[in-house]
């Protein structure tokens, strides 16, 4: 039986989504040249990707010329919006509040970080 395919990006799609974000519009090749870190991706992984990122509604294709140029149809915050949502019904049942205490909890918040989250956390409950 076939796997389900999930809308949800995996590690190398999103390396490569990371890519399409900052340019905006990108060749296979350009996408290549531009993947931060190890390991490197074969130019036929890439070419894969890219279309299993199509099927998904991330990205589209323009033909130019020879070349397909591709492009995000997903917009970054949209798709950090989807994963917290899948993270928050996955691992929190839900909760909001128990994924921010979860990053509490674990010590990894700095001083500097806390007083950003306090500023942000102002700036929400004046939208109220």
């Amino acid at each position: 039986m076939a796997r389900k395919r999930s809308l949800q990006l995996t590690e190398a799609e999103l390396r490569l989504m990371n890519v399409l974000w900052d340019r905006g519009r990108a060749t296979v090749s350009e996408v290549l040249e531009n993947l931060p870190g190890k390991p490197a991706l074969a130019y036929s992984t890439v070419i894969t990707t890219l279309r299993i990122l199509e099927t998904k509604g991330y990205v589209r294709h323009i033909k130019d010329g020879r070349a397909f140029h591709y492009e995000p149809l997903v917009a970054r915050q949209e798709a950090r919006r989807n994963a917290l949502q899948q993270l928050t019904r996955g691992f929190f049942d839900g909760s909001r509040e128990l994924l921010v205490a979860s990053l509490f909890e674990s010590g990894d918040v700095d001083r500097r970080e806390l007083q950003r989250l306090r500023k942000l956390i102002e700036k929400a409950e004046k939208g109220l």
